[in-house]
């Protein structure tokens, strides 16, 4: 079925798993904003961001390229387990190394600077409690982007809302038994629904025995993606500490904190948006398809997207006040006045992201690399300039500026990719 006609049910149903994924972050979220104050809470985001950092390099961030070459060769079981076991061994050997370096990162960096606050033994006890996390957070993520390339929504879905009910119940029951830190728990988080997802997984056929006992070894189809996964998922939380470190240094370590607050509300709406589009969108774009097919496809799509989104903005800006109250508390308040910015680049997040989507399924490692890196190079140096010249506002018209070109560049991009056939 075209995907214009069949977008209404897709969007229902992975719109159903992002709500439950939204409500997970929303509980999450609001136990720490009532546990913690600005300063701290800056904090657990500057955790959050090492530990993407970690889940990047060890995983290679092919969670794209998992639902990708999964959809491509469904068809050929042969062939399918020979790319599973391919991207397996590339997670092993970069999860080795992830490891080692993340233990010489423990007892080696100054963690006073990237966790200012926490006490040095407490900090280097939270970062190994993250391996484990990360180890996790890996399986969850593999399993459940293997599940959407086999078109299995229902265990796709299963694996989405079991992890995320499994998180907020893991979070409450430490925070409010004070069992473990605050950076420990946000750690760990993900441990026990990493075993519902695998099992839920090898039901489809994913099983990890039969794939590295007996599959062939086809590594050479995930280096595209994990260049692609890669780049985003390390300069991105890179970009988020510098921008965190240069609003704390130049207007206070609360106002990091309100900062923080508005990046995660961005943070939800890109959730819900990525979640969608990862669904409808990444599985179904091929190198056999034609310019006419592909624009037929897509550009009812993006229309539908970019509507959606605005439409989401437009009640998020009418009742930022209630939001913010609602997600944090009233030691928050002060993000209402500076949200609408932030909006605006949500905007554009969304529509950037359908597009960047296209070169990811395309494997159109050079120029999706190039944009990246320029985004993000922009968005921190104006971040910088921003700052000096409109003091607290600066991140977030830097962040709208950002999207908005990271929107018409990449529109420009795919206009001119070659397709099968005119």
């Amino acid at each position: 079925m075209p995907i214009n006609q069949n977008f209404m049910k897709l969007f229902a149903g992975s719109g159903a798993v992002t709500l439950f994924n939204a409500l997970r972050a929303f509980a999450v979220n609001k136990l720490l904003a009532i546990f913690l104050p600005p300063a701290a809470f800056a904090c657990v985001g500057q955790f959050l961001n090492l530990m993407t950092i970690g889940q990047a390099t060890s995983s290679l961030a092919m969670q794209n390229g998992w639902t990708a070459l999964t959809a491509q060769n469904k068809d050929n079981r042969e062939k399918l387990l020979g790319v599973w076991r391919g991207g397996l061994r590339l997670t092993t050997f970069a999860s080795l190394f992830t490891f080692i370096g993340v233990v010489l990162f423990c007892f080696m960096a100054p963690l006073e600077r990237f966790l200012p606050g926490v006490p040095t033994k407490l900090a280097q006890a939270s970062v190994l409690f993250a391996l484990p996390g990360v180890f996790a957070t890996n399986i969850i993520t593999i399993s459940a982007a293997v599940m959407n390339g086999l078109d299995e929504n229902r265990k796709w879905a299963t694996i989405n809302i079991v992890a995320s009910i499994w998180q907020v119940l893991w979070v409450a029951f430490f925070l409010y038994t004070g069992r473990l830190s605050v950076l420990s728990i946000i750690a760990t988080q993900s441990v026990v629904a990493a075993f519902f997802a695998i099992r839920v997984a090898s039901q489809a056929g994913f099983s990890v025995r039969q794939i590295w006992t007996t599959a062939l070894d086809t590594r050479g189809p995930w280096l595209s993606y994990a260049v692609m996964g890669l780049v985003p998922m390390v300069l991105t939380p890179i970009v988020l500490t510098v921008m965190r470190m240069l609003v704390a240094s130049n207007c206070g370590n609360d106002a990091a904190g309100i900062w923080q607050s508005i990046w995660k509300i961005s943070d939800f709406l890109f959730m819900a948006m990525s979640a969608i589009l990862t669904v409808v969108l990444l599985p179904r774009i091929s190198l056999k398809m034609s310019r006419g097919i592909f624009w037929s496809m897509f550009h009812p799509l993006l229309l539908r997207i970019m509507g959606i989104s605005l439409a989401m903005i437009l009640a998020l800006y009418f009742g930022r006040g209630i939001l913010v109250q609602v997600l944090f508390s009233s030691a928050y308040m002060g993000a209402v006045d500076y949200l609408p910015l932030q909006l605006v680049g949500d905007f554009f997040r969304a529509g950037g992201y359908a597009l960047a989507l296209v070169l990811i399924a395309r494997a159109e490692t050079t120029k999706f690399i190039v944009v990246e890196i320029s985004s993000e190079i922009f968005l921190a140096l104006g971040t910088f300039v921003g700052i000096k010249l409109f003091d607290f506002n600066g991140p977030m018209l830097a962040y709208a500026t950002e999207n908005f070109l990271y929107l018409v560049i990449l529109y420009v991009m795919v206009r001119r990719l070659k397709w099968n056939t005119p």
